[in-house]
């Protein structure tokens, strides 16, 4: 009988894995698309490299001191103006004539805009009066004022205030236009009142378009009023810089571009800390 010897193989050695790069673990931070932080005062270093730039094209001898005097001369003909006592009163001069105008236009802006904005028949009657108003050059309206109104500080108050209140107008009317129709559903659904319903949606919804004209309109204001205050006026910036273009005067000229520049930058500059104040509850890239 033969025996047959059964032979117990070795198991069979598993393959080794290949060896390669270990895979990086480290999630790779993706570039945040928003512009960043808000840094302070940074709207200020447009302004300030101007100035630097000019102060050293004068310094170079690039500049004809005859066309644009250096900022050094022209900040010492503001300071003997100043101490002269004639700045001041044109400073304070077209201080009130700007903002009895801006005063106005504002009120009219908004008024005009919630009764075209909320009302089929106001926006039938006021919306292509004003855009009517807006296609024909306000400057251009200044020789029938006068025949209107004088020659005096009336007319120039009505220029000023119809330039302040069409950008107002505008924008706001677009923004309460742009309210989404489910607000006013849900408004109608939640039993509010016509008050409640413009203090809780109205309001809130117009608010971003509106802050846009009232920058606009400020800025409008000041643009008006360096041609308006050259028109038979005997005080105010605009009749100084008058004055001083008669006489040659240069550096006259560029302190009250300077004063103006610097109030249209601060009224701005207002107008905008206000709105992110007013609009905090806002996601923007703004704030």
């Amino acid at each position: 009988m033969t025996t047959t010897s059964v032979s117990t193989a070795a198991p069979l050695a598993k393959p080794e894995q290949e060896s390669g790069p270990e895979p990086d673990h480290r999630v790779r931070r993706r570039r945040s698309l928003a512009p960043g932080k808000r840094v302070p005062a940074a709207r200020l270093a447009g302004p300030a490299l101007l100035v630097v730039l000019w102060a050293a094209a004068s310094a170079a001898g690039a500049l004809d001191p005859g066309a644009i005097p250096a900022p050094w001369t022209v900040l010492e003909t503001g300071a003997h103006l100043w101490t002269g006592g004639t700045l001041p009163d044109d400073i304070l001069t077209s201080l009130q004539r700007a903002g009895t105008g801006f005063v106005l236009g504002l009120t009219a802006g908004i008024a005009l805009a919630l009764a075209s904005g909320l009302s089929r028949t106001g926006e039938a009657l006021i919306d292509g009066t004003v855009n009517l108003n807006r296609a024909i050059p306000t400057l251009g309206l200044i020789p029938l004022f006068i025949l209107w109104l004088g020659i005096g500080e009336t007319f120039k108050i009505a220029i000023i205030a119809i330039v302040v209140y069409i950008p107002i107008y505008l924008n706001t009317h677009a923004a309460l236009s742009g309210i989404d129709s489910r607000f006013v559903e849900l408004a109608e659904v939640q039993g509010l009142n016509r008050l409640q319903f413009i203090r809780q949606i109205v309001v809130p919804g117009a608010l971003p378009g509106f802050f846009v004209g009232l920058r606009l309109g400020v800025t409008g204001s000041w643009l008006g009023l360096v041609v308006l205050e050259q028109i038979n006026a005997t005080s105010g910036l605009g009749y100084m810089m008058f004055q001083a273009q008669n006489y040659g005067q240069t550096d006259v000229i560029l302190v009250g571009l300077v004063v103006y520049g610097i109030f249209g930058l601060v009224s701005d500059s207002t107008v905008r800390i206000i709105e992110r104040r007013v609009l905090s509850w806002r996601r923007t890239l703004s704030n």
